[in-house]
């Protein structure tokens, strides 16, 4: 990879993780309902900088910007945490629909996601179609069991620390079947 291209992912990264970052710095030090306000205007700045450096909006993000102000205005509205708690699991749960029922329309939607990383064969991007569907099944219903069964403080940490990584390891986890289902573009030649 080289200078540019890493530069480009880190602020990628940094982009779709502050957000994050500014949400849990401010329920530190003012609670829920600042933490809330303050990731939704950390949202629309991380949408409007990746914008002017990218010249387009790219969907994932903007979804999940419409879902933070909806969520996080009915949040502030009503002056009710729960909305903002649910926003993860609509977020998973959706992304699990499109996942999981763009198989059954023959439409493998993660490969749009990823074919800039690499590219697999028809067998290996339908494993990973079923392997990222479950693995968003199985968040919802983690952020569902915590917001619901434990303090909005344990929430913040279970989202901020442990949602990050459990993604992370999952995505790790797929590596064998990526290598084994990958075309490499010199096998082609």
């Amino acid at each position: 990879m080289n200078g540019t291209n890493k530069t480009s992912h880190l602020v990628r990264v940094a982009l779709d993780l502050g957000p994050l970052m500014v949400f849990f710095g401010a329920y530190e030090f003012f609670g829920i309902f600042v933490a809330t306000a303050c990731f939704m205007v950390a949202v629309l700045a991380a949408l409007g900088f990746g914008y002017v450096r990218e010249r387009r909006l790219p969907p994932m993000p903007l979804f999940t910007a419409v879902l933070v102000l909806v969520f996080g205005g009915l949040t502030l509205y009503l002056r009710n945490d729960i909305f903002i708690k649910m926003k993860p699991t609509v977020l998973y749960a959706l992304f699990a629909a499109l996942l999981l029922g763009g198989l059954a329309f023959n439409q493998l939607l993660i490969k749009h996601v990823f074919s800039q990383a690499f590219e697999l064969s028809e067998a290996g991007w339908r494993s990973l179609t079923w392997r990222w569907g479950a693995f968003f099944v199985v968040l919802a219903a983690l952020n569902e069991f915590v917001w619901r069964h434990f303090s909005t403080s344990t929430w913040v940490y279970f989202k901020v620390w442990a949602v990050i990584p459990l993604i992370f390891l999952f995505a790790l986890a797929q590596t064998s079947l990526i290598l084994k289902h990958e075309i490499r573009a010199d096998a082609e030649k």
